[in-house]
């Protein structure tokens, strides 16, 4: 698995990076937990989510947050991590030129940045959202939220209670054109740690509907 290091706004930033199989395969970026508690692209839901996206063909890269790892520069409480976020993305976008779309997964603090990040970019076409950290932070950006995805959140969940991830998802829910579906673990943590294989199947059966949905590479770019 190549190790990559690539420019971001205030230095450079470490990664891992696999190629996709075809001039045009899309694009998936994934996005790790909170800095400051531990959170570095090897956690194991991010690994799972990369390995996931590459047996499926897509050029997938995932990458230290500032500060974390071999990555320059210093925790910037969401603000230079977003901004890490769209380097990585640029930097993907300029090796992969005619990607079919681009998808966007985190987990924790990773999925708050993942989700202000499609609000951002146009050519996200979708994302997946674990532990979503929905009492924590304000999504009040998600107006509209511009494409459908995934949330997929532990009924035990002690950092983030259930409710306030299930108002989010009624509020994203009533927007015209946009799905949001909504996995609910039972018995798992915030981590998922004795459902990992509920986890996965999940974020699988969701990505393998999506890219059936309509013949051809358009599926690749459906919302």
């Amino acid at each position: 698995m190549p190790e990559v290091i690539f420019n971001g706004s205030d230095g450079r930033l470490e990664g891992r990076y696999v190629h996709g199989e075809g001039p045009t395969s899309p694009l998936a970026v994934i996005l790790h937990p909170h800095p400051l508690h531990g959170g570095t692209m090897n956690n194991r839901i991010v690994y799972s989510l990369f390995q996931m996206y590459v047996r499926r063909g897509f050029s997938v890269l995932r990458f230290n947050f500032r500060g974390v790892g071999r990555s320059q520069g210093s925790f910037d409480h969401g603000q230079g991590e977003l901004r890490d976020a769209a380097a990585a993305l640029d930097w993907m976008q300029l090796h992969n030129p005619n990607a079919a779309g681009v998808w966007v997964a985190g987990f924790g603090f990773g999925a708050w940045i993942a989700m202000q990040l499609l609000m951002r970019r146009p050519e996200v076409v979708g994302f997946i959202s674990a532990g979503l950290p929905a009492n924590i932070y304000d999504f009040g950006f998600l107006a509209p939220c511009p494409s459908s995805g995934l949330i997929v959140h532990g009924e035990r969940d002690v950092v983030t209670p259930v409710e306030s991830v299930h108002k989010l998802v009624n509020k994203l829910s009533q927007q015209r054109g946009i799905t949001i579906d909504f996995d609910l673990i039972e018995g798992a943590d915030h981590s998922f740690s004795q459902h990992m294989d509920h986890f996965n199947g999940t974020c699988e059966h969701y990505m393998d509907r999506r890219m059936n949905r309509i013949p051809g590479e358009a599926l690749l770019t459906a919302r």
